[in-house]
């Protein structure tokens, strides 16, 4: 198995302004509602193996995945990689996220 593939912030604003990915937020609703990278979906970790289906039909798009601090973000994009997502990038904790 190919270890996780990890994306800075500078990168990852550059895909996400070209709108050729989708940041995943893996945190809590409330966690999300107090501040999270415009045009997120949120997943929250515990239901990534239920909703991921319904909220990214798409297994072929550019996943960002991120939390607060980056542990999460780790154990959602394993998940979603075994659900056969190809291209999951671990966008770490949103605590290191630069831009507002």
């Amino acid at each position: 198995m190919m270890g996780e593939r990890k994306i800075d912030p500078a990168d990852a604003v550059r895909l996400l302004d070209a709108g050729t990915a989708v940041a995943v937020d893996v945190r809590e609703p409330d966690e999300f509602a107090s501040g999270h990278i415009p045009g997120a979906v949120l997943l929250p970790l515990g239901s990534v193996r239920q909703r991921a289906a319904a909220l990214l039909p798409d297994r072929h798009a550019a996943l960002l995945v991120y939390c607060r601090t980056g542990r999460r973000a780790s154990t959602a994009c394993a998940q979603l990689s075994e659900m056969g997502y190809t291209d999951v990038q671990n966008l770490g904790g949103v605590l290191s996220w630069p831009y507002e």
